[in-house]
Formats: structure tokens, sequence, C-alpha cells
């Protein structure tokens, strides 16, 4: 009798199951955006387009990751308002010739003042992770690429994938002779810098943890569903909370290529990078994902490079959607401008094609913005270019 109602019990949740999801009901229709029909990439126009793609064919809790900002996500939605704060100066007449946009960035060749910024764990968004985001990346223009300190598969496995070129990116430890080993292999892997992360992040994402349960255990780490209790009241992870500027100093002797310290907001940091020896400063909020209420990378940005006078090349990331937006960057002094959002929803709409598209997209917008305002070189580039309205 007990296996009997075992098994009509059974077989009424499987047929509860079939019967909740089936088309015939709207139950299980997700209100937030109509993906009843997969687009091909050949449709996709705009960066953005690529977004709602990327959503219909993700988890929830895979999509949230890359969505996020820390707490209220008042900074992630800062980053992109920014842009509607800085107007382009349309150009009457340019020089006729089609603009030219190849540079040398910390001593790598660049079709565009454009790269890959580094972000973790792409093999939530696709099966072949990083390598199928450098692939895409190399056949975009070979559009440099910037590893995570916490991708998916090992540096040294990536850097065969392509040929095009890579740079690494650093959580450094607090044992900091215990970077070395790590810093020895990218570097004889291939990495043409190492940039080092550095703003003091002890996030805390309220997104992740209403997806806590929703999550694949082995990545529930990088979301914060079950880390440990941290050794303080406030729940506030502790991991990065020790950094000082004497990191560089040690640092230094390990990293035999351009050094970068990213996560930069203040023209005082940017001054103190100088003064311990760093090769570049990368002006970044972590994408909103750092300090919740703070500003926005494009609001700081004129000060750091007024302060850097041009000692540095400063690169920048941080809401960047668009060419037009990457034209906006440039016009307030960055050198190079860095994409993260953009390539993982290329990667997980459509793989390989899906990050070369996304990218090459950017690319050609850029290209119009600048034939748009009449400059024909990245070294026309200026703040006549543009006007700013920041609050």
């Amino acid at each position: 009798m007990r296996n009997w109602t075992a098994g009509r019990r059974q077989a009424i949740r499987a047929m509860a199951g079939f019967v909740a999801g089936s088309p015939l009901f709207g139950w299980q229709q997700d209100p937030f955006r109509d993906h009843s029909r997969v687009p091909k990439l050949e449709e996709l126009l705009t960066g953005l387009d690529f977004e709602p793609v990327a959503y219909a064919k993700l988890p929830r809790w895979a999509y949230d990751y890359t969505a996020y900002g820390e707490g209220s996500e008042f900074t992630l939605r800062r980053n992109r308002q920014a842009f509607d704060w800085v107007r382009l100066v349309p150009g009457a007449a340019g020089s006729g010739q089609e603009p030219q946009t190849a540079t040398t960035i910390l001593g790598t060749p660049a079709a565009f003042p454009i790269l890959v910024s580094p972000t973790a764990a792409h093999m939530q968004l696709h099966p072949d992770g990083e390598p199928a985001t450098y692939q895409g990346a190399t056949a975009a223009s070979q559009t440099p690429m910037i590893v995570s300190n916490v991708a998916s598969v090992p540096f040294e496995k990536i850097a065969p994938a392509a040929k095009g070129p890579l740079w690494f990116q650093l959580y450094p430890r607090q044992d900091v002779e215990s970077n070395r080993e790590l810093l020895d292999r990218v570097q004889a892997a291939g990495a043409r810098a190492v940039v080092v992360t550095v703003d003091q992040q002890a996030s805390v994402y309220e997104r992740a943890l209403h997806d806590r349960n929703l999550e694949a255990a082995s990545l529930r780490r990088l979301t914060g569903g079950t880390r440990g209790a941290p050794r303080n009241p406030y729940r506030v992870p502790e991991g990065r909370l020790w950094y000082e500027w004497k990191l560089f100093d040690q640092l230094r002797p390990m990293i035999k290529v351009p050094m970068v310290a990213k996560g930069i907001l203040t023209p005082e940091d940017a001054l103190l990078c100088l003064e311990h020896g760093v090769d570049a400063i990368y002006v970044s909020n972590h994408g909103g994902r750092s300090l919740d209420y703070g500003p926005s990378s494009l609001e700081v940005l004129p000060e750091i490079v007024d302060a850097v006078r041009g000692r540095v090349p400063v690169l920048f990331d941080s809401g960047v959607r668009r060419g037009s937006d990457v034209l906006k960057a440039l016009a307030l002094g960055a050198s190079a401008v860095c994409l993260g959002r953009i390539p993982r929803w290329g990667l997980a709409a459509y793989g390989v094609p899906g990050v070369q598209k996304i990218l090459e997209i950017v690319q050609t917008e850029f290209k119009q913005a600048m034939a748009a305002t009449g400059r024909s070189t990245l070294a026309s580039i200026d703040r006549s270019l543009v006007r700013t309205d920041f609050p």
C-alpha cells in the first residue's frame, strides 16, 4: 500500500510539472523580456541588443552575476547616467579622411583604443569560457584582452587559444611573496602587462543574495551566496581591506612587464600611484560593484587626468555601452577604454561570434562618432569635443 501511494504521489508531481511548463499556460512566462524567439546574430544592431539574448539563454543567477552592482546599485545606474551628462560637439567639416584609430597601449599595439576588461567566471556564460572570449576579441581586430585573476580557465590554457595580445589582472594576496609563483607563470605564458586591482572592495550584492538558492554550489563563492561569516559584526568581507601603498613596491620586482593600478577614483590616489612606480592608472569603480553611492568613473576621469599630466597612460571603464561612450571618455582624457559587460553579453548570446560581433559594433560606432565630430585621428580628440553637465 505504501509503495503504491508513493508511486501515485510521484506521478502526480510529474503531471503537475508537465502542466505548469506547458506553453498553453502563462504561469512560467517571464514578464521582464519577451524571449520567445532568439534572433539571428546579424539581426542585432547595437551592443545593447545582445543583453536580452543573453538574458534569455542564461539561468537567472548567471545573468544576475554579470548584471548586478553593489548594494542598492546606485553607482551602477550612475555609471550609465553619467554618459548622458556629456554631449558631443558636432563637426561641420573634417579632413575628409577615414578616422585613424590605431594606437599603442603600454607597448601593446591595438587597432582601436579599446580593450576587454577583466571579468570573472566566463564559463557560467558559455561552456568554452575565457578561451572563447579571447578568440572573439582577437577576431575583432586583435582587441587586447585582460584576463581576470578569477577566470574559469587558467591563464596558461587561455593563451594558446588565439594570437591576440593578453594582459593579466591580479588580486594580490596579503602574503606578498605568495604572489610570485602566479606572476611568474602568467608572464612566462605571455602576459604583456599586469593590472593590479586595488579598490578596497568590501561589497554586499543584494541581488545575489536573492539568487543564493538558484545557483550552482560551485559558483556560490563568486556570487556571495555562501560566504563564511566575516570576523566582524558588519557583514563586511575582509579580503581586500589590508591593501597598503607599499604593495606596489613589493610587487614591482616580481613584475617585469608594465604594472597598472586598477580602481583609482581620486587625484590623490593617482598621484600616490606615480610615487610607487605604476606604469598606468586605470580609472574604474568595478562597474558599480565596489562602493555603492560612490561617483561614476566618468565624473572623476577629468580631474585624475589633470593630476597625472600625461606622465602615464590613463585607462578607463565602467558603464561603456556604445562607441560614442568610448569617444566621450577619450575626449575627457582617457588613453584607452575597457569593456566589461559588453563582451560578456556577446559570449552568453552567441559564443565566439557574439564576442567578435559586439566588439566590432562598438568599434564601428566609435569610428562613426569620430567622423561625425570631425576628428580623423586619436590625437585630435580633446575636451573641445564635449560639453559636460556633471552635478
